[in-house]
């Protein structure tokens, strides 16, 4: 496995995994099913910094950095990797990649949001020196009608 940069040409596959990770109901805020579509169309037009897992050819994970127009220098990351190439060390690449062009660009902080019961994302963030912030309780409201909590995580650069 190694990780790149996204290019307009993976958009389809990152959907494509988007999609997978989004119809597990699990990991991701965003639920499935999504348009697929749409969702490429999208990634193709977000001038914010992507990175990919590619596996022999085959995207099988995603990271992005995504901008705060009123928060400059804070980015807010998300990622997902398809179920069945998890645990394989491609986490810490996306991760790698994704903080070094933070690092890079003089960012002073990148947050993310995770499920309080994702212990895998959560040692993997902590790993990397992001701490919690807070905790948004009953946040996300689901099409069940149950809401989630999320942790909010960060980690200052600069």
């Amino acid at each position: 496995m190694r990780v790149r940069r996204f290019v307009p040409d993976d958009a389809e596959a990152c959907a494509a995994v988007h999609g997978a990770v989004a119809d597990e109901g699990t990991w991701i805020l965003t639920e499935g099913p999504i348009d697929h579509a749409e969702w490429a169309a999208r990634m193709r037009a977000n001038p914010d910094p992507m990175f990919v897992l590619d596996d022999v050819g085959e995207v099988v994970g995603l990271c992005g950095l995504h901008a705060f127009p009123r928060a400059p220098g804070v980015m807010s990351l998300g990622m997902a990797i398809r179920s069945g190439r998890r645990g394989r060390g491609g986490g810490r690449m996306l991760m790698d990649a994704a903080l070094a062009h933070a690092r890079e660009a003089g960012l002073h902080k990148v947050e993310l949001e995770v499920f309080p019961e994702n212990a895998r994302a959560i040692g993997l963030y902590a790993a990397y020196g992001f701490s919690v912030e807070g905790l948004r309780r009953e946040h996300f409201l689901r099409r069940d009608g149950t809401r989630r909590d999320t942790l909010i995580m960060a980690l200052l650069l600069g």
